[in-house]
């Protein structure tokens, strides 16, 4: 009976696997169904141009099975979840970049997933055990429930992580390209578009979207406001400040991003200098409990084992 319920937590492992595997492929899967839809409309309507039935079957499997069954998941989320947390899972997706196809709904119905596998996952493990106390088997449902349900938004807050250090570590070589750009004569439209393309990294492409809305008609100072909201990045948001307080009262463009830059510099300096006083807090406990004791025994154990011996001979 034992080996079934490992046979089955087993399979309900893979299959969590197997359904976080698939939430990457749908991504790529809706990218290329978008690519053939506006491929056929361009090319015509006729029969051989658009045939949905094939081009249903063509999908993946994912695409076809899966698919409606996360949508499904979405709609209960959608019904049981407040508004509140989906507009907070909309500014999460806005600050990771908004990956294709990732949205609030899906986020929320894949939490649900991980619940609901968290607690099959739950069940088999208790089973497998064997003889479990309720107060054990009250804390394993609730832990591998919670771990399911919040794994989801441990990957978006990773995603928002990586991408605020990633905007960070390139914003003061583009303050300086931006700087001599201006200073060389440049307006500052002809700068950011030099450093959308002289310099690649996310930090890149939110100019160049930001570049994007001020050639569609966006005043540049809401344009500057909307990427600061899409970063949350605070020495951006500094900057951006700045460059909108420069373009309402009139000083000078060049003069506000040399400032800015050198100001950037001085936080990093600052920023390592507070890890490195930070360091020996931190390698306290590891010589304590790893490296003390190897010295003590190298150091101190022969001459003990010589008292020993001398004891036990006298």
């Amino acid at each position: 009976m034992s080996e079934v319920w490992l046979v089955l937590a087993v399979g309900c492992i893979a299959g969590a696997i197997l359904l976080f595997g698939i939430f990457f492929d749908l991504s790529q899967s809706e990218r290329r169904r978008a690519v053939r839809l506006l491929e056929s409309q361009v090319a015509g309507t006729s029969s051989e141009n658009v045939n949905l039935r094939e081009q249903h079957l063509s999908e993946s499997f994912g695409a076809r099975i899966i698919v409606p069954v996360v949508a499904g998941a979405s709609r209960v989320a959608r019904r049981i979840t407040p508004i509140d947390a989906r507009d907070r899972l909309a500014r999460k997706l806005l600050l990771a970049g908004t990956p294709a196809g990732w949205d609030a709904e899906r986020v929320l119905a894949f939490k649900i997933i991980g619940l609901v596998a968290g607690v099959v996952l739950a069940v088999v493990v208790s089973s497998v055990i064997g003889d479990v106390t309720p107060l054990i088997r009250i804390v394993l449902f609730g832990l591998l429930g919670f771990v399911g349900f919040v794994a989801p938004d441990s990957m978006l807050n990773r995603r928002v992580d990586e991408r605020q250090k990633e905007i960070l570590r390139t914003l003061s070589d583009t303050l300086d390209l931006l700087t001599i750009s201006v200073e060389a004569g440049l307006s500052l439209n002809a700068a950011i578009a030099q450093v959308v393309q002289n310099v690649p990294g996310i930090l890149s492409s939110e100019f160049a979207r930001m570049l994007q809305e001020i050639q569609l008609g966006v005043p540049r100072g809401d344009a500057f406001r909307n990427l600061a909201e899409r970063t949350d990045v605070e020495e951006l948001n500094a900057f951006a400040l700045a460059m909108i307080q420069a373009d309402v009262f009139g000083v000078s463009i060049a003069s506000v991003l040399r400032t800015q830059a050198q100001q950037l510099r001085i936080k990093r300096r600052q920023a390592a200098e507070a890890k490195a006083q930070q360091t020996p807090v931190k390698i306290v406990f590891p010589l304590i409990l790893c490296i003390l004791p190897a010295l003590f025994i190298v150091i101190v154990g022969p001459g003990a084992i010589q008292i020993w011996e001398q004891f036990i001979n006298a």
